[in-house]
């Protein structure tokens, strides 16, 4: 029955995501638009919620608490990271939370930090020179 609740939470989400992504314009001139990809997205996913609802697998055993908790501070990490990532910028917020994540995985503080900074740098580098991709640069610490 998980799978089931799921697979149409996803279709849900689907549908929202592909409407919302018929209403983007963009400032730039592309000749597919830019709201190809985000449909083409909406509807994998969705694609992915069908097979769920009619090919579930058998129920789960739910993991619950050290587990559970993990998973719970994962999940509100990524919702502060989402928040701020415009206010204090792309490079500071990846790296924080690359290396959260990282510690709580298990990594050492020291490697943890580092590995934090490489992921943030290198994704950096990747969105900006790889794909000429604009990032936040913060806003917090900017003089007036």
């Amino acid at each position: 029955m998980s799978d089931r609740i799921v697979g149409l939470g996803l279709m849900v989400l689907a549908a929202l995501y592909g409407w919302q992504a018929g209403e983007y314009e963009a400032d730039f001139v592309d000749p597919v638009g830019p709201t190809i990809f985000p449909q083409v997205l909406a509807a994998v996913i969705a694609g992915l919620g069908l097979w769920l609802v009619f090919r579930p697998d058998p129920e789960p055993d739910w993991t619950g608490g050290r587990v559970l908790l993990l998973q719970s501070v994962s999940v509100g990490l990524m919702l502060a990271y989402a928040l701020l990532i415009v206010p204090v910028g792309y490079l500071l917020a990846t790296t924080v939370l690359a290396a959260i994540l990282a510690a709580m995985l298990g990594a050492r503080p020291v490697p943890a930090a580092a590995s934090g900074a490489l992921v943030s740098l290198g994704t950096y580098l990747l969105f900006t020179r790889g794909l000429e991709l604009s990032l936040p640069t913060g806003t917090l610490f900017q003089a007036g």
